[in-house]
């Protein structure tokens, strides 16, 4: 047995509303259904996938500490994980959201396989890169 695809990463925020917004409002994901889980949050679609869960870090703690697993630890960076990739369509338009937003962004190109990256941090300094094809453009 084997994993099979990867199902969601969860952001825990102490700026919900606005970490919502980006992904959002940036990155056109859209907020769907999400049981009771005891603590305050969302779950955002790409489509039909639940893939990014965001959670109030504070109602996460309080979750956690009933329900007997360890509590995430508030640390100044995302530790070991350096960034969260995405497939990508409208180079173009998405570098004008970034800058009608205000966000920082970086550019890579990797043009021996076509691809335009373009890096950026939500709201709680995870890294989200964005993969362009360029065939696809």
């Amino acid at each position: 047995m084997s994993a099979t695809k990867l199902e969601h990463f969860l952001v825990v925020s102490e700026a919900l509303e606005k970490t919502k917004d980006f992904y959002c409002d940036v990155l056109g994901l859209t907020v769907g259904d999400r049981p009771n889980l005891g603590f305050t949050g969302y779950w955002l679609y790409l489509g039909e996938v639940s893939c990014v869960h965001l959670a109030d870090r504070a109602s996460y703690a309080e979750y956690k500490a009933r329900v007997g697993t360890p509590r995430p630890q508030q640390t100044a960076d995302t530790g070991a994980v350096d960034h969260i990739a995405f497939n990508a369509t409208g180079f173009d338009s998405m570098i004008a959201r970034l800058e009608a937003e205000a966000l920082e962004y970086w550019q890579n190109d990797i043009t021996d396989i076509g691809l335009k990256q373009v890096f950026v941090q939500d709201p709680n300094a995870v890294t989200i890169e964005l993969n362009f094809r360029v065939s696809e453009e």
